[in-house]
């Protein structure tokens, strides 16, 4: 197996029109906080209650994967639960939060269930390079054989280190039950399933009716489908944010009264107009000395050849800038471990973090269709790079009233 490349830190940093945003506020404000306060929050000895979360016997944690800040503001007319619980004050607890980095799924429900950073828990992208076998492996729902997910993530998750000491509740669809990635990062305590979402609150005041202090973690994933297909700016975006709406009104009439209910997102999106889904492959001077790429098409991930050099990487920077300029933000693996973007990284995750990274800095996609389906660049919604509309998520914090809850 080749050796990672090795390039010099001292490699030259980007010019001031291509400067980094600021890193997520990994330890004070981000989805890697969400479960560890709530655990804190829950009297669970070893976490800190980073968000100021109200002391409580239950809690119920609903994550809407796709649900960025701007687009629940936005569409707020359709939302009229969210909208009030929006304009109640939650004290303390902050209204919004940063996703992992990328704003991706892999790598923000890994920060979610792990309370890590990437650079940490290692899940750095959709897809990215297995250095011990040089190829690109799946982190989400295609997850490669040669991978053992306990292994490439193999720190303990806030369900395993809470299960102990409280009830700890996973609501989710049947799929996911053992999937590789739950096994990687959301692994501990049972799990409960249901295919809509009726079934699913059901599911969820079944379990915590009667139960003494629980924590539950509830997934909804309709809205990130929709964006994806449709576009968040498409009616049926629209109709997936009003079931959304409804779910948490029911959860809150039939979760136990008082229970602390979180609604979060692991990262936003934005759609990307079919002449801006662009074919990099096709420009030879992109690819130059790039052995593998991986990644999202707004966070794509370029790994260079054995001894290709620090002249061959810069020649490849500059190429990518002087073709999309400031649409994108273009770095090294130094810069990003730099700029804390994966926050603190092993040793055996860098590697599969790219030699160059590309992020889309407004409506745009890259492809290397050599290498990805033709019904990959079908996709209008889209997230995994640094834009707020892609990393900042809402925080509602409230508790339900219990009004419709079943007696344990």
């Amino acid at each position: 197996m080749p050796e990672p490349l090795s390039v010099p830190a001292a490699v030259a940093p980007a010019p001031a029109a291509f400067a980094l945003p600021a890193a997520p506020a990994f330890g004070q404000r981000s989805i890697a906080e969400v479960l560890t306060s709530a655990a804190a929050s829950l009297g669970i000895p070893g976490f800190e209650n980073r968000l100021d979360l109200p002391a409580a016997k239950r809690v119920c944690v609903v994550l809407a994967d796709g649900l960025g800040r701007n687009m629940l503001k936005q569409k707020s007319a359709h939302t009229p639960f969210l909208r009030s619980v929006m304009q109640s004050d939650q004290g303390k607890v902050p209204v919004w939060l940063d996703s992992a980095f990328p704003s991706t799924t892999a790598a923000s429900l890994a920060s979610f269930g792990t309370g890590l950073a990437a650079g940490q828990h290692g899940m750095v992208g959709y897809d990215v390079l297995d250095p011990d076998q040089d190829r690109v492996v799946n982190m989400l729902g295609n997850w490669d054989p040669g991978v053992d997910p306990r292994q490439w993530q193999p720190f303990p998750t806030v369900f395993e280190r809470a299960a102990g000491h409280v009830d700890v509740t996973t609501v989710s669809l049947p799929q996911f039950s053992n999937s590789a990635m739950t096994q990687a990062a959301l692994r501990g305590g049972r799990f409960v399933t249901g295919t809509t979402s009726h079934a699913r609150t059901a599911a969820a005041a079944g379990a915590m009716a009667g139960a003494g202090r629980s924590l539950m973690y509830f997934y909804v994933n309709e809205l990130d489908k929709a964006g994806h297909r449709h576009g968040c700016q498409s009616p049926q975006w629209e109709h997936q944010l009003e079931e959304l709406d409804a779910t948490v009104r029911r959860l809150s009439a039939t979760l136990p009264p008082g229970t602390t209910v979180l609604l979060t997102a692991d990262h936003g999106m934005l759609d990307v107009p079919e002449s801006q889904r662009i074919d990099y492959s096709a420009d030879p001077a992109l690819t130059a000395g790039v052995r593998h790429t991986a990644g999202e098409p707004r966070m794509v991930h370029l790994y260079l050849e054995p001894g290709l050099g620090e002249a061959g990487r810069l020649r490849l920077l500059d190429a990518w800038r002087a073709r999309f300029g400031d649409r994108i933000w273009a770095f090294t693996r130094e810069e990003a471990i730099a700029g804390g973007l994966f926050g603190e990284v092993r040793a055996e995750v860098a590697p599969r973090i790219g030699d160059v990274m590309i992020a889309a800095r407004d409506a745009l996609a890259l492809y290397d269709t050599r290498r990805v389906r033709p019904t990959a660049m079908e996709v209008v919604g889209q997230h995994g790079s640094l834009t707020k509309a892609e990393r900042e998520v809402p925080l509602l914090c409230f508790q339900a009233d219990g009004k419709k809850a079943p007696r344990g």
